[in-house]
């Protein structure tokens, strides 16, 4: 077996293992075997030397007890691993080598992995490329998440329309990476009811609940080249009937078998349909069930090598991303007054040292709360706490703004019959972070102002980041070797020293050569188009891509009347001027939200109708590509050369995949909304497309309205052909079948400025098409996007958190240097 040290693993030691471990897990020779098979032993014989590398980073934790910081999200957007640890570990290329000795291909056993099904979108993408910088970066820390079955769901789309499929990432029962640890199980209690006892010291006793186990299974995550290995653990629901009597009561064992697949399907689906009470009770179980696993993990492992839990927070942090994770502060509450017999207030002030929070939303509907009936009900020890943590916090506002009901009402943590989980995050954490400036700066002024001026100290800014190793070196190689040639590898280290491709710009070789990099990538995802859907794309033509989750706010609805528009001007003039654009869209509508599949609908069928239309030459495409993954970004980013970052302005936190894009060399078409605004002070402005309206205009007309779409519709004869298209026949479809896009916009007060930034967005598009023509400039742009994203690599977020919000003692994160720092 080679050894967990790079350097010491050969090519032909590591092809002898291979082999010896393909026979040993199937029984089968070489000739044998299936690719699929193929993977497995790969990634066995990676996982063997991860191991050994796991278990010499708790060893050396154990002895160095720096402090832990624990994350817990909802969701985790892994995407396949292989190559990940390959390459973390270095020893990609001698595994391609070793393998193609046998006569595999390295590639072909990538592609056999299954994207994990353990997210959805930005929040579990984020958290991904976080577990991976703190893992570079050498930080002791640990992600905590839940184990879903089925993930979210497999979108198929049928007739133009999504359908939801189980997604079955775990068809094979076992996930190939994990660790199964039914040693480290913990109890975790739902509904029941609870005692107070009274002699001489308050006791809390619940009583009569049902129990579920949580059984951790714990994911390797391999930090690059630094033999560092930390943990993504996972918790799955489990119960164990082998102490449950089939017979007694009259029942059967099909009734104990029952019973545990109901208990179990707890963990069986990432966010369940919460369109009814049963899908709400689930969600809230989901989000306790992660809680208090983790944090009776915490504890414990706190108390191996801690007797004091007045040092938790000089030893633990513990971080919320966004609210799912929020009865992190009331289980930590309960686990230190119930089981260690802390008073209130020293409970209190551990937990709110110890808890940061993330907020990722200024949507309203997004921010979530739950019916106080239900928590009584589910949790009722969690609510006792939860309301005497309302009680306190409503207190203590009054003290500062005597007499002010209205300041008291709008933060309470309990409100008309609601618990509100941000205002219990923000209450009970020491830290609360938004995830760019302007979406920082929202929350101090408006959504949360009340809170900010309670609490000035707690609120920061901490931009978000991606990790620039997958995003780059793995899912655009061409790319990464054309920068390491050119300026050396130190940027895959300090992602920053990207900068020193600036002076490329003038470089015209390179940026010949940088240019036949994007085409190349073109004709990879051309490939694919052709193969998955039988359509042929022009890959001299803009490859504009919108993929990301499909929402009112995110306005793929305003990319797809532009379109219509695009080709309303070819249908009167075929040979009209026109940069030839395919228009790319992918992205899931969840399951309940009606109108988001509608939007899918209109795009597939715009696309049937554009597709199949000759008389236009080929001069406008477009495609959704179904089930938007992972995966499936690595191939679109690279081959992109538009960025469509069109949210409203001011209802975008943040964003990651305009990162993404912009480190692959794709041109953010966008508005002043996120990290959109980061993007063009760190490229400059002119190397971006902007439009539409302010942040500030957005909030304005929220707030005192004055914005009529009508006035629009009646005005631009363009918006009004476009818009009476999606009801009067225009699609081969039933002529209602647009008619909530249609009434949203004219009748429904057009919430997302979809009509009013139409004028502004077909001025920038077609800035893009001018733009485009001239070559030399569009790749010194692309160029120049390249050399400033460095600020935007995961390591930087994450070492801002580790050294500003967690206080990590060791080692200490490398910052991020470069000419964006002004950022700050």
């Amino acid at each position: 077996m080679p050894s967990s040290k790079p350097e010491h693993v050969s090519v032909v030691d590591f092809r002898d293992a291979f082999v010896a471990t393909l026979q040993n897990l199937h029984g089968k020779s070489l000739a044998e075997s299936t690719d699929q098979e193929k993977f497995i032993a790969l990634a066995a014989l990676t996982k063997e030397i991860i191991s050994k590398n796991l278990i010499e980073t708790r060893k050396q934790r154990a002895h160095d007890k720096p402090k832990q910081v624990y994350y817990l999200s909802i969701e985790y957007l892994l995407g396949r691993l292989l190559e990940s640890n390959l390459v973390n570990l270095g020893i990609r290329d001698t595994c391609a080598e070793a393998l193609s000795l046998v006569g595999i291909e390295l590639n072909t056993l990538l592609a056999q992995e299954e994207d994990a099904g353990l997210g959805n979108g930005g929040l579990g993408r984020l958290a991904a490329c976080y577990l991976d910088s703190m893992a570079a970066l050498g930080l002791a820390g640990h992600g905590c998440g839940l184990r879903y079955r089925y993930g979210l769901f497999e979108q198929k789309i049928v007739g133009g329309y999504q359908h939801e499929y189980p997604d079955n990432w775990l068809k094979n029962r076992s996930y190939v990476w994990e660790y199964r640890r039914p040693e480290e199980k913990a109890s975790v209690r739902f509904g029941g009811t609870v005692r107070v006892h009274t002699n001489g010291r308050t006791k809390f006793i619940h009583e009569n609940y049902e129990h579920i186990w949580a059984v951790p299974y714990d994911v390797p995550v391999v930090g690059y080249k630094n033999e560092i290995v930390n943990t993504l653990r996972l918790w799955s629901a489990e119960v164990d009937i082998s102490s449950h009597t089939c017979s007694i009561y009259g029942q059967d064992c099909n009734n104990v078998i029952s019973y545990k697949h109901g208990a179990e399907s707890l963990t069986d689906i990432l966010y369940p349909d919460d369109s009814h009470y049963e899908g709400r009770v689930l969600r809230l179980k989901q989000q306790y069930f992660l809680v208090s696993a983790s944090l009776q993990h915490i504890i414990h492992s706190f108390r191996l090598h801690h007797s004091k839990l007045s040092e938790l927070p000089d030893k633990v942090a513990i971080h919320i991303n966004d609210t799912h994770p929020a009865l992190a502060i009331p289980e930590l509450m309960r686990i230190l007054i119930d089981d260690y017999s802390l008073d209130w207030e020293e409970a209190w002030s551990i937990t709110v040292k110890t808890i940061s929070y993330t907020n990722h939303t200024v949507l309203p509907e997004a921010l979530e709360k739950w019916p106080v009936s239900m928590l009584e009900q589910l949790l009722p020890r969690i609510y006792m706490i939860i309301h005497e943590i309302n009680e306190r916090y409503c207190r203590d506002i009054w003290t500062k703004n005597p007499g002010d009901w209205d300041r008291v009402r709008s933060m309470a943590v309990i409100a008309d019959g609601q618990v509100h989980m941000a205002h219990l995050a923000i209450a009970g954490s020491h830290s609360v972070n938004g995830v760019a400036k302007i979406h920082t700066e929202i929350l101090k002024n408006s959504v949360m102002n009340n809170f900010y001026t309670h609490t000035p100290n707690k609120f920061s800014n901490v931009t978000n980041g991606i990790t620039h190793r997958r995003w780059l070196l793995m899912a655009n190689p061409l790319l990464a070797k054309l920068i390491t040639d050119a300026i050396g590898p130190s940027w895959l280290d300090y992602p920053c020293d990207l900068t020193k491709l600036t002076p490329f710009a003038k470089d015209a070789a390179f940026l010949e050569d940088l240019a036949k990099v994007k085409l190349q990538n073109k004709l990879n995802l051309a490939k694919y188009i052709k193969h998955k859907y039988n359509v042929i794309v022009d890959t001299n033509s803009i490859f504009d891509s919108h993929i990301k989750r499909i929402h009112a706010y995110k306005r793929q609805c305003l990319n797809a009347l532009h379109i219509m528009h695009l080709y309303n001007m070819l249908r009167e003039n075929p040979n009209i001027k026109m940069t030839p654009r395919t228009f790319i869209f992918g992205g899931k509508a969840a399951p309940g939200y009606y109108k988001a599949k509608k939007t899918i609908k209109l795009i597939t069928t715009l696309a049937d109708k554009i597709n199949k239309d000759k008389t236009i030459n080929g001069k406008l495409k477009v495609l959704f590509l179904g089930n938007y993954n992972v995966s499936l970004a690595e191939l679109i980013i690279p081959a992109s050369d538009v960025s469509e970052q069109i949210s409203t302005a001011s209802r975008e936190a943040s964003g990651t995949g305009n990162m993404k894009f912009m480190m692959n060399g794709a041109l953010t078409l966008g508005t002043m909304d996120g990290a959109n605004i980061e993007i063009s002070e760190a490229a400059d402005a002119d190397n971006i497309f902007i439009f539409g309206l302010s942040a500030e205009e957005v909030l304005n007309y929220y707030r005192h309205g004055g914005y009529n779409p009508w006035d629009v519709y009646n005005s631009d004869p363009r918006i009004k052909t476009v818009v009476d298209q999606l009801v009067n026949g225009f699609f081969p479809v039933d002529q209602n079948e647009f008619r909530t896009i249609h009434d949203a916009l004219l009748y429904h007060g057009d919430e997302y400025f979809l009509l009013k930034d139409f004028s502004s967005y077909v001025s920038a598009q077609q800035q893009v098409g001018e733009t485009y023509l001239s070559k030399s400039l569009w790749q010194q742009m692309c160029l120049l996007n390249i050399a400033n994203s460095g600020w935007f690599a995961g390591d930087r977020t994450f070492s801002e958190y580790a050294a500003e919000i967690w206080h990590l003692d060791q080692p200490l994160p490398v910052w991020c240097q470069c000419q964006s720092q002004a950022l700050h």
